[in-house]
């Protein structure tokens, strides 16, 4: 394994595991929307490496399973087997938010502070 990607999961992990914090949160308190948008962020954050990936994508999944949303089911299940095949190689989408409601292939802009926390984890 690249030692850069290793650097950079460990770098990126205490951002990404606080958005799931944030989205286990908001769930508990029953604001699902809100909880998504916390996945999304985390995605962003980590799809560069592959554990965090396939982990957000997992949670995602999971969000879609409590939620009822079959095509969030499906469309994980599609977008975690492409994490985990895909990553190591470089075939991300970068700023693509991970939820079935965008293409799994679509690069999107990136909000200054998440870039910003990238940024400095790839250093």
């Amino acid at each position: 394994m690249d030692h850069h990607f290793l650097h950079f999961s460990k770098r990126i992990a205490p951002f990404v595991e606080t958005e799931l914090q944030q989205a286990q949160i908001k769930m508990d308190n029953g604001a699902s929307h809100e909880a998504f948008k916390h996945l999304e962020n985390a995605h962003v954050l980590g799809q560069a490496s592959t554990y965090w990936h396939v982990k957000t994508h997992y949670r995602m999944l999971l969000w879609g399973w409590k939620e009822k949303k079959a095509g969030e089911v499906w469309g994980q299940l599609i977008r975690i087997a492409g994490a985990a095949s895909k990553t190591a190689l470089g075939l991300i989408p970068t700023g693509n938010t991970g939820g079935a409601n965008v293409s799994p292939f679509k690069p999107m802009p990136i909000d200054a502070p998440l870039a910003a926390i990238i940024r400095d984890a790839k250093r």
